[in-house]
């Protein structure tokens, strides 16, 4: 690698990195439930809104996080020494950070969606598999460039597919919703006019 490009990226992986850091007794946090994250935080700065809309964008967002970041300690080490040693230091760093980052938007959706079972097990179900796409960011030995890039950008494809599924099964559970109008309410009886006196 010339040294002109070794320090182009040295200098960009520092300051991509150096985005990430976090206090190290953010680890102590203790998750609320009840929390809801605000829609232009990095989390979800796209969200219109909504604990389950901001999970959603979440997923592909922080994973892009962390795949631009093992995407650049393979250029700088390459695939096969990408892995050894502190070599994928960043990258490990990064999905530990974003596994915790993500536990309050995952409770609140599931907070907002617990009304609807079938919402909740497609939260479920795409959490599960974040979690899996992350941990399988790493290359592996055997694959090609085209292989690899062509793995770690298939999840994309799943994580829209359970995102529309989840706002598709939201979408009719307050469709079947039924209204909240004063229906049950008893109407009051008409008041009697007033009885007129008898001429005398």
């Amino acid at each position: 690698m010339a040294p002109f490009r070794a320090r182009l990226v040295v200098s960009f992986v520092a300051s991509f990195v150096a985005s990430f850091m976090i206090p190290a007794h953010a680890a102590e946090f203790i998750p609320n439930p009840s929390f809801v994250p605000k829609a232009d935080t990095y989390i979800c700065p796209n969200s219109p809104g909504g604990a389950v809309e901001c999970y959603l964008e979440a997923v592909a967002h922080l994973y892009t996080m962390c795949r631009n970041v093992k995407s650049i300690e393979i250029i700088e080490w390459g695939y096969e020494k990408s892995t050894e040693g502190t070599n994928g230091a960043k990258s490990e760093y990064c999905i530990d950070k974003h596994r915790l980052s993500m536990v309050r938007p995952y409770q609140a959706a599931l907070k907002e969606a617990t009304p609807n079972p079938a919402a909740v097990d497609g939260l479920r179900g795409l959490q599960e598999l974040w979690l899996k796409s992350l941990a399988e960011l790493k290359w592996n030995p055997g694959e090609t460039d085209d292989e690899y890039k062509a793995r770690v950008t298939k999840p994309y494809e799943v994580f829209t597919e359970r995102a529309t599924a989840v706002r598709a099964v939201m979408v009719a559970a307050k469709e079947k919703a039924p209204p909240t109008a004063d229906k049950g309410k008893k109407s009051k009886p008409a008041t009697p006019p007033p009885k007129s006196k008898s001429a005398t």
